[in-house]
């Protein structure tokens, strides 16, 4: 299961990791005093695939208090603040009065006249949020919703902060004997909670009402578990999307992961005698498995944090009620057989269900190799190396912000991450500089030059070996063709190197032999490359231009380049102007890397735009028929990067 789930390091660094981000983030100011929280599976430290990415946004500068005696807490002055009123709610909902009129503009448009006072609507603040965060969001329960440039779905969930604990929750804290411990539960209450923007559907102000979060509390549950208890919770996530769900119309599928994750947080607290280890692995499973099917039964599953909040009152009664108790049942009596029908569990079970006596391995190192730890970690750090909208005051922040963390304990996991992320900073202030300059021969282009050029020079030394490819195209815009040529030499040298990682493709004896024992900070910069990102914002290659303006207007904000394509595109670009027979051979390189690699060095969902690049490569020679065969290869792959407009464009202009 830890191949599937993740070992205790590997779901350890992806936490510290979103740890470290969600600081950074938080320094710095994104749209005027919002604060973001990244929430659900991503943040708990699960890596499923199909698992979409959550997080909570709420304005600072609105604070929601459970009684009037909490606003003494504030100045008014710099906090607007608003009522909970859950009267006429039922448990686990509230409707947010705003008993003065002082709110932002957003707010104020959401609010509605009930009773003589201005309540803040869920349903139109949803509306009014849609896609103020990202475009071409729709609304999804109380999210905005959509699908990123890396094909991960996204929920943002619109709602406020409360620094107080709800009072409605308050016979949790006293529940809380065995579990969690009780530095866990005063972290928890300390940090209040979250009303989403979501009312209770059979209520009597759905579109008005705001539904109790504990979505920080429940991260922090989830960190608190050991890894037994992980797994448990993971394995229940696996049974619920590969076995119970299987064959299911989407509107059948009634139970969701959120009722996996109760069932696992009532059955740690209410079996306290139940030894949570390895080799229990099953016991665990079949425990929650019960108490989920016991509540299916009875039509009531108790929300963890407020008992009287019976989350199964909208959407599992009647019919559906006894479909799905007659479809659990059926499961139970199969017995713990049954996870033998999940793909991803059955390799991994197989052994201890046909062996009762097989001792568990629980030795990480025996469980993964080294190799594939760093493969993960690199993956997940990718995932995490980015600054959202790049402009020279946000780098500033940034760069702040990590000046303040170098004073903060990190772990080394931490440490890596902020040492690349400050890299990718540094590239993206030398770029900007260098964008808002006059470009003239005088003292202060000299001056902007020197300092970006040292800028990325540092970034070389925390990035990856791929990123020295940023000073080359940082040299060819600045036409210091021979300068760049000798950059893409040492860069190919390194990217030439047998030991190297890039993506899943790595000689695992090799790599070992390379760079074994050494900190991840030495292999990133010594052994791993990875894709080149080019912000759509900001152009950094002329002859791409087209490419990042069309990807932009479709909604990417990135493209991403295979290193070797991007090397031989450069080598290709540059020594034209200064070594014909270097540059056709170049082009050669590119030709035979675009046409036959097997998804080793271009990763099939950048085919697109690498056959777009080997096009521009010999349109520029004149090939103008090889440039269309390379264009409409381009035309009919997966369209990552949305740049099929350019590329007709390109057909168009070539006059065959």
């Amino acid at each position: 299961m830890c191949l599937k789930i993740g070992t205790p390091q590997q779901v350890a660094f992806r936490r510290e990791i979103e740890d470290i981000i969600e600081i950074l983030d938080n320094n710095v100011v994104f749209d005027k005093h919002s604060t973001v929280m990244l929430s659900g599976s991503e943040r708990e430290g699960f890596r499923l695939s199909g698992s979409d990415v959550d997080h909570m946004h709420w304005p600072i500068n609105h604070r929601v208090v459970w009684d009037f005696s909490q606003c003494r807490f504030y100045n008014t002055q710099e906090h607007a603040l608003i009522l909970c009123d859950n009267s006429e709610s039922p448990p686990g909902f509230t409707l947010l009065w705003l008993p003065l009129e002082k709110a932002n503009d957003l707010v104020m448009s959401a609010c509605v006249l009930m009773n003589g006072c201005f309540y803040v609507s869920s349903s139109k603040y949803r509306e009014a949020m849609c896609s103020f965060i990202i475009t071409g969001s729709t609304i999804h329960g109380p999210c905005s919703s959509g699908r990123r440039d890396n094909g991960f779905e996204y929920d943002h969930a619109h709602c406020f902060a409360s620094d107080f604990w709800p009072p409605s929750a308050y016979s949790w804290i006293d529940r809380c004997h065995s579990w969690p411990p009780s530095n866990v539960v005063n972290d928890i209450i300390s940090n209040g909670c979250h009303v989403v923007a979501i009312g209770h559907k059979i209520g009597n102000h759905t579109d008005n009402e705001w539904r109790i979060s504990f979505s920080r509390a429940e991260y922090k549950l989830v960190y608190s578990m050991n890894h037994t208890q992980f797994l448990t919770y993971g394995l229940l996530k696996l049974f619920l999307k590969e076995i119970i769900n299987t064959g299911l119309r989407d509107e059948e599928k009634i139970l969701c992961s959120y009722f996996m994750k109760t069932a696992v947080f009532w059955a740690i607290q209410q079996n306290a005698t139940l030894h949570w280890h390895p080799d229990n692995l099953v016991a665990g499973f079949w425990v929650c498995f019960k108490l989920l099917l016991k509540w299916v039964y009875e039509g009531v599953c108790p929300n963890f944090f407020i008992p009287e909040n019976n989350m199964f009152l909208s959407s599992i009664y009647g019919e559906a009620q006894t479909t799905l108790f007659m479809r659990l049942y059926t499961f139970y009596e199969k017995g713990i057989a049954i996870l033998l029908y999940s793909p991803s569990i059955m390799s991994n079970i197989i052994d201890v269900l046909c062996n009762p006596r097989l001792s568990i391995c629980t030795d990480e190192h025996s469980l993964i190799s080294q190799v594939e730890f760093d493969k993960d970690y690199f993956g997940e750090m990718v995932r995490n190396d980015t600054i959202g909208k790049p402009d020279i005051q946000r780098c500033k922040q940034y760069l702040h912000t990590v000046e303040q963390l170098i004073n903060v304990p990190l772990t080394e996991y931490q440490i890596v991450v902020l040492q690349k992320l400050t890299a990718t900073i540094f590239r993206y202030t030398a770029i900007l500089h260098n964008m808002y300059i006059d470009t003239g021969f005088n003292k202060q282009f000299y001056i902007v030059d020197k300092i970006a050029c040292r800028l990325l020079k540092l970034a070389t030394k925390f990035g990856f070996v791929s990123d020295m490819l940023y000073i080359a195209m940082y040299y060819h815009n600045t036409f210091r063709y021979m300068e760049a040529l000798s950059v893409i030499d040492i860069t190919k040298a390194k990217l030439a190197q047998p030991y190297l990682m890039y993506g899943s493709h790595v000689d695992q004896e090799m790599y070992n032999e390379a760079v074994r024992g050494q900190f991840l900070s030495t292999k990133m910069k010594e052994a791993v490359a990875q894709n080149i990102t080019l912000d759509n914002a900001v152009f950094y290659i002329n002859d791409l231009i087209p490419e990042q303006q069309t990807s932009r207007l479709q909604g990417r904000n990135f493209l991403f380049i295979p290193p070797f394509v991007l090397l031989y595109m450069l080598d290709f670009l540059c020594s034209r102007n200064v070594d014909t027979m270097r540059a056709q051979g170049a082009l050669d390189d590119l030709h035979a890397l675009v046409h036959h690699d097997q998804g080793e060095l271009i990763p099939v969902s950048l085919r697109d735009i690498s056959w777009e690049i080997l096009g521009i490569c010999q349109q520029i020679t004149g090939n103008l028929h090889a440039a269309l065969y390379s264009y409409q290869h381009s035309l009919i792959q997966h369209p990552c990067h949305k740049i099929q407009t350019a590329t007709r464009q390109r057909i168009q202009n070539l006059h065959l």
